[in-house]
Order: C-alpha cells, then sequence, then structure tokens
C-alpha cells in the first residue's frame, strides 16, 4: 500500500466537519444534493470536502478557462454519493482495498453478488466499493443531475482523450485525497 492510503486510513479515523465545511456545504449544493451528501458516513464527507478543495488548488495552478467551476465543485462533492452510511465504515474500506489489491479477480467476482444477508457483508462491501460510481450517477440522475452523472460515472474509470476537463481534475484532487 501506499503511502497516501495510509493517509487516508488516518484521516477517516478523526474525521469530523466543522461548521465551516458545512457551510461550504450548503453553499455548493442544492437541498436535495445536500441530501446525497450527507447521507454518506462522516469519512466519505470529509474525503469529499478535502477533494473539492483538492480541486479548487488544482484550478489555481493549471489552466482553467475552460473548466465549470460549480459543475467541479458539485462532482467534488457528490463523487461518492454511491456509499451510504452503513454501506462499509473504516475498516470495511481496508478490506476492500486489500482485496482489490491482492486479490483482485476474486474480489471482482465476488463482487457481483450485490447485497445480500448480513453474513455475507464482505460481498456487500466489495458490492459497493466497486460499484459506487454507478449507484451515485443514478442517484444524480434521479436529481436530473445529468451532467454531473455523466462524470461522476466515469472517475475511477481509465483516462480517455474525450474525457471532460471536470472528469480530469476530479481524479487527480480524488487521488490526491
Amino acid at each position: 500500500m501506499n503511502g497516501n492510503r495510509i493517509r487516508q486510513f488516518f484521516r477517516a479515523i478523526a474525521a469530523k466537519l466543522d461548521s465551516d465545511d458545512v457551510a461550504f456545504v450548503r453553499e455548493l449544493l442544492s437541498i436535495p444534493e445536500q441530501k446525497l451528501f450527507f447521507a454518506m458516513s462522516i469519512p466519505d464527507q470529509y474525503h469529499a470536502l478535502h477533494t473539492a478543495r483538492s480541486a479548487l488548488e488544482l484550478l489555481e495552478v493549471e489552466s482553467s478557462e475552460n473548466v465549470r467551476r460549480g459543475l467541479l465543485l458539485r462532482c467534488a462533492l457528490l463523487h461518492d454519493v454511491g456509499r451510504v452510511y452503513g454501506d462499509m465504515g473504516t475498516f470495511s474500506k481496508v478490506f476492500a482495498v486489500c482485496m482489490d489489491r491482492f486479490l483482485r479477480n476474486g474480489a471482482i467476482s465476488w463482487s457481483k453478488y450485490g447485497k445480500t444477508p448480513f453474513w455475507t457483508y464482505p460481498r456487500h462491501v466489495l458490492y459497493i466499493y466497486y460499484n459506487h460510481p454507478k449507484i451515485g450517477a443514478q442517484k444524480l440522475l434521479s436529481l436530473g443531475l445529468n451532467e454531473e452523472a455523466a462524470i461522476i460515472v466515469r472517475h475511477h474509470m481509465s483516462f480517455q482523450e474525450s474525457d471532460a476537463l471536470e472528469l480530469r481534475i476530479l481524479r487527480k484532487a480524488d487521488n490526491m485525497n
């Protein structure tokens, strides 16, 4: 595992939002979008906030004249809404990351079972781990957020020349956090 994953783990354990964080979210997201954001676990909310702030930093450094700032920040805040509180805790995410890293083919195969009874919770964790972009995109589509859904569904996919600038920056910001 790399240092970034270790940093993510400790950030997740210590994660909490302050009033400035909540104000930042409320300023950028509509009420229905906020409901999706606040349905995530606190560590996922914290990660999304850091991703949004990293995206802002990248906008300052990179040529950003064609980037739609509002779209980028909404995507950064909502990129993990396919995971909700209770789907996977911090230690479940560690399990999923390790399975993906060391037993990827088996993990992908096992994840295809989706949500199943509690004694097969690891399958559900893997299903969410691999499918949260698709799940999140469906939630965004239900709110009419088509552009956001098109970006979020691809945020873990390989780079394509046709990728929107917002998607490219989102990937970089997400990988920084």
